[in-house]
């Protein structure tokens, strides 16, 4: 199954720190044999609401392909991760699997490390 997971870290991380988080849950992907397909970095943008009395925030999205079993590990080790203070999985269905093939070029990749 493909899966899309967003999160949003605390803004204030430094540069380093948030880099370092993003790298952490990687090499986690990587360690559980999860298929990785691609990220984006969207930065630091302003949240709908407040959270944590954090009206900013870094967004970044995991796009990759697990079974279901990795998915309540990966949100149990993000649940405990004090750095990221919302996120949100989501299984991609054709539809939108095909959209993001179409549109993969024009994404902005993870090319900020």
């Amino acid at each position: 199954m493909k899966y899309e997971t967003l999160f949003i870290l605390n803004p204030v991380l430094s540069e380093e720190q948030m880099k370092y988080c993003v790298s952490e849950y990687i090499d986690f992907f990587f360690k559980k044999k999860a298929k990785f397909l691609f990220q984006e970095h969207w930065g630091l943008k302003k949240l709908a609401y407040s959270i944590q009395n954090k009206i900013n925030g870094y967004y970044h999205v995991f796009y990759y392909k697990v079974n279901s079993q990795f998915i309540s590990k990966l949100e149990l080790k993000i649940r405990r991760d004090e750095r990221i203070i919302r996120f949100f999985s989501v299984k991609i269905d054709k539809d939108a699997s095909l959209y993001i093939k179409r549109n993969k070029s024009n994404l902005v990749q993870a090319d900020f490390f």
